[in-house]
């Protein structure tokens, strides 16, 4: 064996693992689930489980689906390593966010429960300070009886740098800087320790790493793991689900077939199930907004960034510069708004509201509040939009409202300061998949004249709504705000300049 080449165990089930074909096994006699695929014998972990927690190489790669159980697995190996008397390393996992990291110590601190090893939740612990005092990197720390620990950290790998043990890091597709991730991680195995690499996938570094191991013959030698959907259902992933669901849950009347056909139709989109579900990365070649763009100008995972009416009246009144954009649909597009605020040169996203299948009539009591706390907003009043932009421009004035009709260089004006936001970072957004999905599916194209055209990846999801009522937002952004009357002629007109337009039409 070269000093190239992963030590991994076998892929097929061994016994024990094997799918039962033909009558449901004897341990599976009264389970209520439709599921087909039943292992033959009554197993905790799935076949793919089975084979990460036993793989004891020293360094594992993981693409896979989403919510497959892989991180439940980490934390059931990394427990178990750690309750063994001889145990010389301490374990390092960096999560995506604080709601990954907690997540996966409730897991380990449930497993130490089971395994009865006697550890102790030690709670948030500080790993490093910065010069002014202030916690610069914690940890939530569980410690066991000899002294091992494992730390689960949110976000950034740095506390790790000058540390040592196993280290896994989750979701590293998704980080700012995988690169740079991987780099901060892998000297931290040279004295004794594994080091290990689970995601989704994503273009960039994670993908870079995996075409070299299935099309470069594995130059850095990584002990390779690779989970579809597809591959999960096929190894009872679907009989596992079901075991745990509620006797009312409409899923347990699924099979596998009707189980994958479900999470591809109720994807973002096809691309985001490709990725998501698939462990295909995307084609970044075409797009226009790039997912690195998307990933370096989200709010983090557990920001609350969603405004309520009342905390957006609130800003306006303490002088906020808020902005909508308004994208029109009726039944299969989205009418989509997005509300934004503008501090300094950044636009944040407070606000999203989606609607679908609902008269005007409805859109309008939903959507008015939210138009009147906007200095400016701008909606697309092309086609069936223009009755409805010519209304909202009546009722809550003209100055305060713009009917901006689509054509193509139109289309061009708004969409390049869309992309300048995200490749400037003077933008912020949701970590929000349909946004993502709609973010992703517009493209520019050359005709065979030579003209620049935006269309749209168009799906039973929309084509592009998200996009444009950003793009929108941004162009109400750069244009003139409108006139500030004084208060005492506010006061005198009972309101303001548009309060008699207000009144003439009940919501």
């Amino acid at each position: 064996m070269s000093a190239r080449t992963p030590l991994v165990l076998p892929i097929e089930p061994q016994d024990g693992w094997r799918i039962a074909r033909g009558a449901r096994p004897e341990h599976a006699r009264n389970f209520p689930g439709a599921a087909r695929n039943i292992p033959e014998a009554p197993q905790f972990w799935l076949w793919y489980q089975h084979r990460w927690i036993h793989d004891r190489s020293l360094m594992r790669l993981f693409p896979k689906s989403r919510r497959i159980g892989i991180s439940y697995a980490t934390a059931y190996d990394y427990v178990r390593s750690r309750s063994l008397a001889g145990c010389r390393a301490d374990a390092w996992v960096s999560s995506r966010d604080e709601v990954s990291a907690l997540e996966f110590q409730r897991y380990c601190s449930a497993f130490a429960r089971a395994l009865n090893t006697g550890a102790r939740d030690l709670g948030l612990r500080v790993l490093e300070e910065s010069k002014t005092g202030a916690a610069k990197s914690t940890a939530h720390v569980l410690g066991f009886a000899n002294g091992k620990r494992i730390y689960a950290l949110s976000g950034n790998p740095d506390a790790m740098a000058s540390k040592g043990g196993d280290v896994g890091l989750d979701e590293f597709a998704l980080r700012k800087d995988p690169q740079q991730a991987f780099s901060i991680a892998k000297p931290t195995i040279a004295w004794g320790g594994r080091l290990a690499l689970i995601s989704s996938m994503r273009p960039g570094y994670f993908a870079q790493l995996c075409n070299e191991v299935e099309e470069k013959k594995n130059p850095k030698g990584w002990s390779y793991h690779k989970i579809t959907l597809q591959d999960a259902l096929d190894q009872g992933y679907l009989w596992k689900l079901q075991s745990h669901l509620p006797p009312d849950d409409e899923r347990l009347g699924w099979d596998e077939g009707q189980y994958f056909d479900n999470e591809r139709a109720s994807a973002a989109s096809a691309e985001a199930f490709a990725q998501e579900y698939m462990c295909v990365p995307a084609d970044e070649s075409a797009a226009f907004i790039t997912y690195a763009m998307i990933s370096s100008c989200q709010y983090p995972g557990n920001d609350e960034w969603e405004w309520t009416l009342e905390e957006a009246q609130q800003a306006k009144q303490n002088g906020a510069q808020l902005y909508g954009g308004l994208d029109i649909g009726r039944k299969k597009d989205f009418t989509w708004f997005t509300l934004t605020e503008k501090v300094g040169d950044v636009h944040f996203v407070r606000k999203i509201i989606t609607l679908r299948g609902q008269t005007f009539q409805n859109q309008e009591r939903e959507l008015y509040p939210w138009f009147r706390v906007c200095r400016r907003l701008c909606g697309d009043s092309t086609g069936l939009g223009a009755q409805f932009m010519e209304d909202a421009r009546r009722q809550i004035g003209k100055y305060q409202v713009e009917e901006i009709t689509f054509t193509q260089p139109v289309k061009e004006d708004l969409a390049y300061p869309v992309r300048t936001a995200f490749e400037d970072k003077d933008i912020r957004i949701p970590e929000d998949a349909l946004l993502t999905a709609h973010l992703r599916a517009i493209r520019r194209e050359t005709t065979k004249a030579g003209n620049i055209r935006f269309t749209a990846d168009s799906s039973e999801d929309g084509h592009a709504d998200g996009f444009w009522s950003l793009a929108l937002c941004l162009h109400a952004a750069g244009g003139q705000p409108p006139p500030v009357m004084p208060a005492t002629f506010a006061a005198a007109t009972g309101g303001g300049l548009y309060a008699s337009a207000r009144r003439t039409r009940s919501l």
